[in-house]
């Protein structure tokens, strides 16, 4: 074995993330937003937080594996170093963190230009099989990141045992982005009224103007507050008629929730009639043994909520692992219950649950975060960690677009780990000729032809404007 191979190239998933980067005009806006006045790096601010983003997506845990694109120097250009990179974080101000959202921003709105016009459509979020067309969903949570104790706020978190940092992050159920996040302590708490509803803030404040008038907001029982759904159905102070905002969010199941569940068991002995309706799988088949009610009308005064508000009680068979926080009602029955509640008017209780249990895919969207560099933070210092959370984001639209623009079938909606084995770690070897670049990867490689073809996906969209 030597190590002086020439010509040869590894991980060339990276050459279509960047070629992504350029036909979204990423850099450049990037660029702008980093911009300061009489100051002229060697290398563009916006670049180097696109190469970041890059790797991140390649692989990276750490800020020195910016390394691994220089081999591709053949085919990028040149790339900055990790100390570059280091000083690039460093330079990420609360000033910078505004303006990169303000160009992320002004990116996606190309970004989603161009999924409307794939053949297959803007990708809408699916319900009992019919697509949510039209709504734009927002699901938010809060997950434990580990750290050692001596980075800044590192603390204990909500989750016993797990000491470190407590993000808060909003994703776009419809395209799988990353549209806000906050790094906050780890002893934050999740149901802050003050960060749900700025993190929602900066999330719509992410999408383009069409898409921010029918928008669902979805989170979970410990992340809602009455001010929260308040904002919410207030539509964040916008009084357009053409605005239309809802939620549906978890609910505290409570004694007065307990006793409005006996109401309707005991009008159901009383009159025959069956109140529980069956709830739904995700392809619209009845769930087995699984039933929802609406039981607004039996829990009282609910003035101080939104005009619109309801609440419904999810009835399923006791699961061992929550068989030892089970109430004796639970437990007599062999049965567990979880509420929700959402101001969508008119719809049945089956379908409202079905899609308010859409809000789990959520965490799959934070795991495949963390498979790539939002499961490690790699400064003692706050404000570098926030600004590697940016170049996380960055890395998570970027992989998104990829498969949604560049990727078909299988490969569009594989896991990081996945997508990194069998398309973006692919080697090539670079041949010049007739005043071109060819990057040839080899026949043997089993997806070598979905590879290409989402080159020339890439390489066919339209250039910015």
């Amino acid at each position: 074995m030597s190590a002086d191979g020439t010509r040869q190239l590894g991980h060339v998933g990276g050459v279509h993330l960047q070629l992504l980067a350029e036909k979204t005009g990423l850099a450049e806006a990037l660029t702008r937003a980093m911009r300061r006045p009489g100051f002229r790096p060697a290398h563009a601010r916006g670049q180097v937080l696109v190469d970041l983003a890059c790797a991140i997506v390649l692989g990276a845990v750490a800020i020195g594996d910016i390394a691994v694109l220089e081999h591709q120097r053949g085919v990028l250009g040149p790339v900055a170093s990790a100390a570059t990179a280091w000083r690039t974080l460093d330079e990420v101000g609360e000033l910078q963190q505004r303006r990169i959202a303000v160009a992320r921003a002004a990116v996606r709105r190309r970004a989603w230009k161009l999924l409307e016009e794939r053949p297959e459509g803007f990708p809408w979020t699916v319900v009992d099989g019919r697509p949510l067309a039209g709504w734009t969903v927002l699901d938010s949570d809060a997950t434990p990141v580990p750290c050692a104790s001596e980075k800044e706020g590192a603390a204990g978190t909500y989750k016993k045992g797990v000491f470190g940092l407590c993000p808060l992050l909003v994703y776009c159920d419809n395209t799988g982005e990353m549209l806000a996040h906050q790094l906050r302590p780890g002893d934050a708490g999740c149901n802050d009224t003050a960060d749900n509803i700025e993190i929602f803030r900066q999330a719509v404040e992410q999408l383009p103007g069409p898409y921010r008038r029918k928008v669902l907001f979805r989170t979970d029982r410990a992340g809602f507050s009455c001010g929260l759904l308040k904002w919410i159905a207030d539509c964040g102070g916008r009084v357009h008629p053409s605005y239309r905002w809802e939620y549906s969010t978890g609910w505290s199941f409570t004694g007065r929730e307990m006793d409005a569940v006996l109401a309707v068991d005991a009008l159901e002995d009383r009159t025959s009639r069956v109140l529980w309706e069956p709830a739904l799988e995700a392809d619209g088949t009845v769930r087995e043994k699984a039933f929802v009610v609406e039981i607004t009308g039996l829990l009282g005064d609910l003035d101080t909520w939104p005009k619109g508000h309801r609440v419904f009680v999810r009835r399923e068979p006791l699961h061992p692992r929550y068989a030892k926080d089970a109430s004796a009602y639970e437990r007599e029955h062999g049965v567990r219950l979880t509420a929700f509640a959402t101001n969508t008017p008119g719809r049945q209780a089956a379908w409202l649950d079905l899609r308010h249990r859409g809000h789990c895919r959520v965490e799959p969207k934070i795991r495949d975060s963390k498979a790539e560099s939002l499961a490690r933070f790699p400064s003692r210092f706050m404000k570098i960690n926030q600004a590697w959370l940016t170049a996380t984001a960055l890395a998570c639209d970027l992989r998104n677009w990829l498969q949604l623009l560049g990727c078909q079938g299988a490969m569009a909606r594989a896991t990081p780990k996945t997508l990194r084995y069998r398309f973006l770690h692919v080697p090539a070897v670079l041949v010049r000729g007739q005043r071109r670049r060819r990057l040839k990867i080899p026949a043997t490689w089993p997806w070598a032809e979905q590879i290409v073809e989402a080159f020339r996906r890439i390489r066919a969209l339209p250039a910015p404007t």
